[in-house]
């Protein structure tokens, strides 16, 4: 079988790509990303000359080439991971998000269907998505694969299009199709922009913490691996045009987990404890900016027997780790653009 993972280069894909090439040699994994700032090859090196895995360097908004490339390599499945994934970025530069998250999207779905020419045996279109395109909830309730979307920053709005296409495509042209929704990952190899990266980046250089609003926005987090292994079972096993969702089962407001991260990183950088909290200081909050997400991840628990291994405790001890042996990894991936993203962002 081969299968094409778009965005394999990124956080989440890395992850997945190294599972599906170790895991699976009878499949050829075909790992296409455009290198943007957050996909890097680093991720990747301990698997780059494995017999059964393929890089192609490539943009998911050029049509003509992805047909190409659907044309050249004959590929059975595609798992869509490639985005533009963050809320800050999006609301800076909303057009970025429509041409990758929409248009790319759909691209990949008519190279599918041109490709396989409804002979759909043994085809399979796998669509990753976010818990942002359900909105915001108030101080109770989940979000489940029945919740109405409701998204409220451009790149929830991007998103969502991408999954109305993607069951769009599996009920006007039969296309076989699966897609998830996931809680905000966390672990090795995320591009320090998000939360977790980010703040441990600025611990380490004694830089500030730049907190939203008052903090208590609250957020479920995953370990990315136990979402890697999610992917995979729905994959395999998931039903056709069925949604699963993919939570933690692990609630944290920002400000505590801001607290937690700080006393975590005292105690392994061998400072007086409360050092680091004094770094944080409370920042312009941002527009649309949702109090709450929450997932029910039941479904894929009763129908795949999925549900998280890593514990939180674990999960920060393993990502903490992690950047502690890569400042090489943080320092070559802090450079340049992103660091003048940072400073219009946060200063």
């Amino acid at each position: 079988m081969h299968i094409l993972v778009t965005g394999g280069a990124g956080f989440i894909g890395s992850h997945v790509v190294r599972r599906l090439v170790n895991n699976y040699p009878n499949y050829h994994i075909y790992n296409l990303d455009a290198l943007t700032y957050a996909g890097n090859l680093e991720n990747l090196k301990d698997i780059e000359s494995a017999p059964n895995y393929t890089f192609i360097k490539g943009d998911i908004t050029e049509s003509n080439y992805i047909y190409t490339v659907f044309g050249k390599y004959a590929f059975d499945a595609v798992i869509h991971l490639a985005a533009e994934s963050h809320v800050d970025r999006s609301i800076h530069d909303p057009m970025a998000f429509v041409k990758t998250n929409v248009l790319g999207t759909v691209n990949l779905l008519n190279a599918a269907k041109s490709t396989w020419e409804r002979d759909y045996t043994g085809k399979r279109f796998y669509h990753i998505s976010t818990d942002e395109v359900y909105g915001s909830l108030g101080d109770t309730g989940f979000f489940t694969e029945n919740t109405a979307y409701d998204p409220n920053s451009p790149y929830s709005a991007s998103k969502a299009s991408s999954d109305h296409f993607v069951r769009a495509y599996g009920e006007t042209y039969g296309l076989p199709f699966v897609i998830s929704n996931c809680s905000n990952n966390y672990g090795p190899n995320q591009f320090p922009e998000k939360l977790i990266p980010l703040f441990l980046n600025n611990i380490i250089k004694k830089e500030p913490l730049p907190v939203y609003g008052d903090g208590n926005y609250t957020r479920d987090w995953l370990f990315v691996l136990d979402h890697a292994i999610a992917i995979d079972l729905v994959f395999q096993k998931g039903k056709n045009a069925e949604t699963y969702n993919i939570g933690g089962f692990n609630e944290w407001k920002n400000l505590d987990l801001v607290r937690l991260l700080c006393r975590q990183m005292d105690k392994r950088l061998g400072r007086p404890q409360g050092e680091s909290e004094k770094l944080i200081s409370f920042v312009k909050d941002r527009p649309g900016h949702d109090l709450r997400y929450a997932i029910d991840a039941s479904k894929i628990k009763q129908e795949l027997s999925w549900e998280p291994r890593v514990t939180f405790e674990q999960g920060l001890e393993k990502t903490i780790d992690w950047y502690l042996a890569n400042e090489e990894w943080l320092k070559n991936v802090t450079s340049g653009e992103y660091r003048e993203y940072y400073g219009r962002q946060y200063k």
